[in-house]
């Protein structure tokens, strides 16, 4: 079932650099603290980079609010052989979980 978040939310923005290209993101978390919605931009508007980007950041919303597990998510992205996240939707997701340690 789907967990929907309340209209007014806070969210919490960053800015972070993958192979080059500058992503601009920003997040929000359920009242217990579990990641919610997560919203990707990168390049200009209208630009292919930023279509998907944006369409991967709808489809983890999704899988967060019908309840995927972050870890679960990471874990199926590509990674380096240390486990170094090598896109931008698995960079954000360590950075969302490592904010949340703070």
């Amino acid at each position: 079932m789907r967990e929907y978040l309340p209209n007014r939310r806070q969210s919490t923005s960053l800015k972070f650099t993958v192979d080059g290209l500058r992503y601009q993101c920003s997040f929000s978390r359920f009242k217990d603290g579990r990641p919610a919605e997560v919203f990707i931009y990168a390049g200009k508007v209208g630009s292919n980079v930023n279509v998907m980007a944006r369409d991967l950041a709808v489809v983890t919303s999704l899988a967060l609010q019908y309840g995927v597990p972050v870890e679960t998510i990471r874990s199926a992205l590509e990674q380096e052989v240390d486990g170094t996240q090598r896109g931008p939707l698995g960079v954000l997701l360590k950075l969302i979980e490592d904010e949340a340690k703070k």
